[in-house]
Formats: C-alpha cells, structure tokens, sequence
C-alpha cells in the first residue's frame, strides 16, 4: 500500500525510468548501441505501463512490484531471447537462458574482446539490471516520497556501466547534464521550478566547466580504469604448449597438409600461430591476456598508420592443439567459438572440433620504405621488452659487437636482421638441431653458426632485446606463393617457420626474416609492408658506415624513452588543479548554502522561527557583519545598521525580533515560523540593493558554513 500522504506525480515515475533506462544505455561501447535500445526501451515502458496500472486501479498497488517484474522479464525473454520461445510463449529454456546470463553474464562479457557479440548470455544482464532499478526506484518514490532516493537504483547501473568502460570528453557532459535534467525532472514534482533552479545550477555550472577543462587537457592521458583489467580467459593445459618444439619434426615430415585457406591475401607472406613474448631461460611461452572474440576489433595496439581490411577463409586439417592460423592484427571471426590475445593477435580454438572451419578478417597497416628507414621503435607495446633470466656474458658481449653505440631504431633492427643472415647459416636435411634456450643459443651464436629458423628467431629476439629493440618471437607458417588448381593455398608441415618481429613506432609489428626462410616457398613478388622492408634492406649502409638515423625535431640523444610527464605536463595539472579547487569553491559554497536555507525552510513551529534566525543572521555574516554565539536578533539589527537601508535590512531584523519572542516566551507558542520567513525575505531584499561585487564576495563567503565563534 501507499504510505498515507504520499502522492507521487508522473513527472517523478519518468525520472526514475529514464534514470536507470541512461544507466543501462552506457554499456553502448561494449555492446553497441543498437543491441540495446530494444530491449531496454521495452523493460522501461512495461514498468511504467503497470504504474499506470496501479494508479489508476488501487486494489493492485500491493501486486505492482511482483507484476512489473513478471512484465519486464517477459519483455526481456521476448526482445533478448526470441529463439528460445514456442509462438511467443517462454520456455524451460529460456528460463535457464536468462538464468545463466543473470549469474555469469557480467563476467562472460567481461571475458570478450569489445564490442561484445549481442549473445543472449551475454547481453541479458544489462536489461535485468535496468529493470530491477526500475521496479525498485519506481517503489522508493511511490512508499517513500523521496524522489532524489528513488533515482539511487539507476545511479547504481550508471556506476556498474562506468565500471566496464567510463565515458569521456563531452560524452561525459552529455551524461551529465542528462542526469541533471533527470534529477529536476523528479525534483519538479515537489517543489516549484525557482527553488530548483537555485539547488541544481550550481552543480550543473561546476560539472560542465569541470569536464571541459578535463577533456581540453589531459596531457599525462592515462586510460580509465575498467573491471577488464582484472579479467581475462584462462586457456586449458594443451593451449598452453608451444608450438616452437614442433619445427624441427614438422620440417623432417614436409609432406602433411595442415591448413589451406581462399580470399583477399596478397600482402599476406605468413601466417602466424602463436607469439610467443615470455623466456625463462629454457623455453618460450606466450603471454595472457586471452577473451572471447568479439563481434569487431580495431587495428591493434600501436597501429596509427592507414590499415587495410582483408579477409580469408580458413580451413584447418593437420595442425597440433588449439592454435589457430591468424594475423597479428585480426578484425573478426566468423564460423566458430575463438579466443583472441587482442595484443598479440594470437588466435586459438574455444573447443575441440573435428574439423575447423572459418572466416578472419585482420588489418594490414600500410607504410612505405622511406618512412621505416627513419622509423623508432614503439617500446610501449606489450610484449617487446620482455624478461632473458640470466643471459650468458659471451652473447652479451655479442650484441655489443654486432650493434656497436647504434640507438634502437629500425634501421638497427634491419642491421640485425642482416648480420644473422650474412654470418650464420641455415639447416637443411635430417641432422637438424632443436632447442631454443640458453645453451642451445650458445651453441649457434658463438660455435655452430647453423639452425632452423628455430634458434634463428630465438638469437634474434635475444639480441635485439639486449640493445633495447623491442621484439618477440612468433611461430607459424609461411604462405605458398601460388594457389592449387582448385583456387586455395594448401600450407603443409614444409612452410612452418619461426621468426621474430620488432616494435615499430606508429605502424606496431613487423616481422623480419634473419634466417631468409620465409622466402622459401616461392618466387613471387613480395607487396604491401613485407616490399616496404625489402626495399629497406636495400638502401641500408654497409655495416661499417651504419650511423643513427637523424633525429626528429626537438629530441636530442639525451632524451629518455620512457613517458614521463614534462614541466609543461606538470604546469597544466597544477593549473587545471587549481581552477577546479577555484570552480569548486564558486560553485560549492552557494550550492551548500542554498541547501542549507531549503532544509531550514521545510521545519515548522519554534524550530522553523529558529532556523529563520539563523538564516538571516548567515545571511549578514557573509556580508561582514561581525556574530558572534550570544549575539541576539535585537543585537545583531544594531550591528546593521552600518548597511543603511533601514527600511527594509533593519526592519526585517526588527520584524523578525518580535517573532523570535513570540516563539519562544510566548505560553501558547503560535507557529509563526511562516512570519519569521517573510522578515527573512525582506533581509535579502535589503543586501539585494548592495553593490554586485559585494554580493558576489558574500555568494563564496565560505566562513557562513561554520558556526558564528563565542562572543
């Protein structure tokens, strides 16, 4: 039942619905934006439907949360799970359907790359989210009467939607300022438009201004924090075993087909299967970071230069575990369950299959030689500058040799990649070595001087690694150079391949080819990045006259490449730190004040006449009328008489001195709390007449939020 007094306007139940219906609208960047608005707009209008319902037939008002909830599941089943139905009418299915994505939904959506797949499992948990703040908000404001508390439930799914993803810039002041519009929407049901212009203007003003000098500057532009930092898809054991051990045996049997593949790939040489970024000493292990691959992924990490969408279907026969041929920048796939390492591009089989089918999509950044030549290397990259344990002396020693006070640039990767060609030998036949640790990579640098692409690759990452170039090593297969009679490219266990790839400023990876073994399969033309880096090779100097690239303008050899924040950075925050304490103190005293002065108005009786008094006399503390505790309403009209105006300050004081007396000594205690308020009102129409200077020096007086000291 209603709570006796309470009368709710419809102005307030429309606030509460738009409140959690916003809430529930933010998760636009994980989901989309049209996924939702369906089911949402479908939860919101059947509450509001059944609170009609209730207002108009009072027997049901008991029944009203139990039949908003059965109406918003319906709706929800029906928008979000329509598969799941027989004609319309929800089944078992469904239910567990719903069931499931209640419990687990948040976490699964958390488990996928962004924007998420409109999955039921995934999607259902932000329109039961909705829904609950609905009917609960909804419930607050009709038992209740408190309009403000009955928006708390939507407030509540805006903090869980902010917790996956914030919104930034003017986004974020378009959020704001609706919720502000929403906020007056409930308030105007019970209380006039002046007195809620004055509560909520001050906290629209420092919210605006406040977000405009945040998305005007943020020169340290650190991402938001989000609950899928902490969440990510733990592989089973097998995904977990590295196809680098598999080189040397697949290279002895060349003859098995492994995967074969029809569509847009003439830029594309290789196919990678796993990048492997971890080394303990002994063996080399991919990194974390794996989800569920979502409906779309943009050009990955460190990719600022124009990419290119290409695409190809993919049929898998021979290949060993879980991974996946892919691309190290994939777009999407289609045609079965797969798990992405989106910083890697590392692509695996969400479960067994017998057979894979299916269809990727990736980018390919496209850059010319002239601009790789004076390229640096992007050492912010995941995965680049990984751990070596304890690296022998000798190797160490090697990499001085080799790369002599060369800063990491490019052209010095390239100068790697071509002393390990031209030194170093590549095993052909049976007698093939294995192993990439430690003493195997001993063995090759500094004794043999012959391997697979295997200890090739390994050597290069170390090397590169030790002079400060980023660089990981990758395992997969290179792609044959003509296609079969029937159209596809069959890749066999002959086109394996190890090799590493380098940290590129501003284009992301790159691979190289220090062993020459991608080329291996062909003779055609090589196009796109991988011509980009011939050409390259081709213009780098000898190694006798390898000198740095020429540095852009305004970086010197001194300069560190890790990101600090420079004194500009530092002189903006402390700037924009300063206004916002200045934006906040302009915009919080009177917002605190007029608060204050509503709370004060809404008592009656003796605490009403008080609380009048007290007004006025705040009122003439912040214009400097010195107060003191003991001060009297007599006392403190002779203290202002220094104003002048007596016909209005003074005698509002006076006016309010008799009231006073009538309140407290009087035996019969009239409630003249409405009378002490109009002598308050002619007190502010007497400061109203003070210079505007004046007033505004009162506005931020910030000594009226303490009490008056002892007198």
């Amino acid at each position: 039942m209603e709570r006796p007094g309470v009368v709710t306007a419809r102005s307030v139940d429309v606030a509460v619905l738009a409140a959690a219906a916003l809430g529930g609208l933010l998760f636009a960047p994980v989901f989309g934006l049209a996924p939702l608005l369906v089911p949402i707009g479908a939860v919101v209008l059947v509450t509001f439907g059944v609170t009609e319902l209730g207002r108009r037939k009072p027997r049901l008002l008991p029944w009203r949360p139990v039949l908003a909830l059965v109406a918003g599941l319906l709706a929800i089943v029906e928008t979000v799970l329509p598969g799941t139905t027989v004609a319309g009418i929800p089944t078992r299915e469904s239910v567990a359907v719903l069931a499931e994505g209640a419990v687990n939904g948040w976490q699964l959506t958390l488990q996928s790359t962004w924007p998420a797949r409109a999955e039921p499992l995934l999607l259902a948990f932000v329109p039961l989210a909705v829904l609950l703040a609905a009917v609960l908000g909804i419930e607050i404001a009709h038992r209740f009467g408190r309009p403000l508390l009955a928006l708390a439930p939507g407030l509540l799914v805006l903090v869980l939607s902010q917790a996956y993803v914030a919104v930034t810039g003017f986004a974020a002041i378009a959020t704001g300022l609706g919720y502000a519009a929403i906020a007056g929407l409930a308030l105007a049901g019970g209380t006039g438009w002046p007195r809620l212009l004055k509560l909520i203007v001050p906290a629209v003003v420092l919210g605006i201004v406040g977000a405009l000098a945040l998305t005007a500057a943020d020169p340290l532009a650190k991402p938001a924090y989000s609950l899928k930092d902490d969440e990510s898809l733990p592989l089973t054991e097998d995904a977990v075993v590295s196809p680098l051990s598999e080189v040397a045996y697949r290279s002895k049997n060349p003859e098995p087909q492994v995967f074969r593949y029809t569509g847009d790939t003439p830029a594309s040489r290789r196919w990678p299967l796993a990048v492997l970024d971890g080394f303990d000493g002994s063996n080399w292990f991919p990194g974390g970071g794996f989800r569920r691959m979502g409906a779309e992924i943009a050009p990955g990490p460190g990719i600022e230069v124009p990419a290119t969408r290409r695409q190809a279907a993919v049929e898998v026969t021979g290949t060993s575990g879980p991974w996946l041929p892919g691309q190290s920048s994939p777009a999407s796939v289609t045609g079965i369950d797969a798990i992405v390492d989106e910083a890697r591009g590392t692509l695996v089989a969400g479960r067994p299959v017998p057979s894979i089918r299916y269809t990727l999509a990736w980018w390919e950044p496209e850059v010319g030689a002239d601009a790789l030549l004076g390229a640096g290397m992007a050492h912010g990259l995941q995965g680049g500058l990984g751990g070596l344990a304890t690296v022998p002396p000798a190797i160490d020693e090697l990499a001085d040799r080799v790369l002599p006070e060369l800063r990491p640039s490019f052209q010095t990767a390239v100068a790697l990649e071509r002393h390990l060609a031209e030194n170093y030998r590549l095993a052909t036949g049976d007698d093939l070595p294995t192993g990439h640790g430690w003493p195997q990579l001993s063995r090759f640098l500094l004794e043999d001087k012959r391997g697979t692409s295997e200890q090739f690759a390994s050597a290069y990452v170390v090397l590169a690694r030790l002079k400060g170039i980023p660089a990981r090593l990758v395992v997969g297969y290179r792609a044959p150079e003509r296609a079969g009679p029937e159209g596809a490219h069959v890749v066999r266990n002959a086109d394996i391949l190890a090799w590493p790839e380098v940290a590129v400023d501003k284009v992301g990876w790159i691979p190289l080819d220090p062993a020459g073994a991608a080329k291996q399969s062909g003779t055609g033309s090589a196009s796109g990045i991988a011509a980009a880096v011939a050409e390259v090779r081709t213009q780098l100097p000898p190694a006798r006259t390898l000198q740095n690239p020429q540095l852009p303008p305004g970086e010197s050899e001194e300069d560190e490449p890790a990101d600090r924040p420079g004194w500009a950075a530092i002189a903006i925050v402390t700037a924009i730190g300063i206004a916002g304490l200045l934006v906040l103190w302009g915009a919080g005293v009177p917002a605190v004040t007029g608060f204050r002065a509503w709370r004060r108005r809404r008592q009656g009786g003796r605490a009403g006449v008080i609380a009048a008094w007290a007004e006025a006399r705040d009122r003439l503390r912040a214009h400097g009328v010195p107060v003191t505790a003991g001060m009297t309403v007599r006392d403190l009209a002779v203290s202002a008489t220094v104003f002048g105006h007596q016909a209005s300050t003074v005698d509002g004081l006076g006016a309010l001195a008799r009231t006073v007396d009538a309140a407290l000594w009087s035996g019969a205690a009239p409630d003249v709390a409405d009378e002490a308020w109009a002598s308050v009102a002619i007190v502010r129409k007497g400061l109203e007449r003070r210079p505007w200077r004046t007033r505004l020096r009162a506005a931020v007086n910030g000594r009226v939020l303490f009490p008056p000291r002892g007198g």
